[in-house]
């Protein structure tokens, strides 16, 4: 089991993964365990999980998967079902950090890799989901948007720009684009995982997001069997938590704290 310091590594899926903790130690608290997108990493979510570690109360606990931060460069290329694939190393990486109690938070494909793993896999200690951004199947527009950044990344500083975050940036970016935009990918959909979820869900998304639509969203309202809490932001593109701090924030605050509530009432058996 992996000490709960600032900052350290583990081990999933045969790589060498940088993490980083805030808050209080799962002995003392509820974890959020954070998922970032497919560009992202531990550095890129910011003062984010600080922030959330401060409004919740609960520990905060995130990784860089494989290919991304500073963790060991993934397998190119990646498989279609990679999502499904880093969905699987999610139970691990929670017996490793002694989670158990958690709430998985996760923005784009780190939502997806949640969704995933909460329809898949029967873990009592997933006791919420928090979903920015997710996607559970592929939309034309969005699609062309990861074609379009692919075009800005040979003619623009956005390769230089990421490289401040990535060991290896070509890994990072090809690991992500290169699936998104093959041709066999535009039939991917995983949105059977809502149909097994049986804990409360909050979804955040921008109404402006360029790579997925309000029909995410949709898409779990009609197929849910569990409580939903919806957060649709105006004027906001990918990344609510960073373009609606405050907003967001708070709607996972509230949400965090209702959960929390609610377990702690005595329930009496007759």
């Amino acid at each position: 089991m992996s000490d709960w310091t600032n900052n350290g590594t583990l081990t999933a899926g045969g790589k060498t993964l940088e993490y980083a903790c805030w808050g209080p130690p799962p002995s003392e608290a509820p974890t959020l365990v954070m998922l970032h997108e497919g560009l992202g990493s531990v550095a890129q979510w910011k003062d984010v999980p600080e922030r959330l570690a401060a409004a919740t109360g609960f520990g905060v606990m995130a990784w860089s998967r494989a290919g991304y931060g500073q963790s060991d460069v993934a397998d190119l290329p990646r498989s279609v079902t990679y999502q499904t694939e880093e969905a699987g190393l999610v139970g691990g990486i929670l017996d490793t950090m002694g989670i158990e109690h958690a709430v998985l938070l996760g923005h784009s494909d780190g939502a997806t890799i949640a969704a995933i793993y909460a329809g898949s896999v029967s873990d009592m200690r997933v006791r919420a989901l928090i979903l920015i951004a997710p996607h559970f199947f592929t939309e034309p527009a969005g699609i062309a948007a990861i074609a379009e950044a692919g075009r800005n990344y040979e003619t623009t500083d956005l390769r230089e720009r990421l490289s401040k975050y990535h060991k290896d940036v070509d890994v990072a970016f090809k690991g992500w684009h290169d699936v998104w935009t093959n041709p066999h990918y535009a039939n991917w959909n995983v949105a059977d995982a809502i149909d097994h979820w049986r804990i409360p869900v909050l979804a955040i998304q921008g109404r402006d997001d360029p790579y997925g639509s309000l029909a995410q969203i949709a898409e779990i309202e009609n197929r849910i069997y569990s409580p939903l809490e919806t957060l649709i932001l105006d004027d906001c593109g990918h990344a609510p938590h960073l373009e609606k701090p405050q907003q967001t924030q708070a709607a996972i605050a509230e949400f965090c704290a209702r959960l929390h509530r609610l377990e702690q009432v005595d329930v009496s058996v007759a």
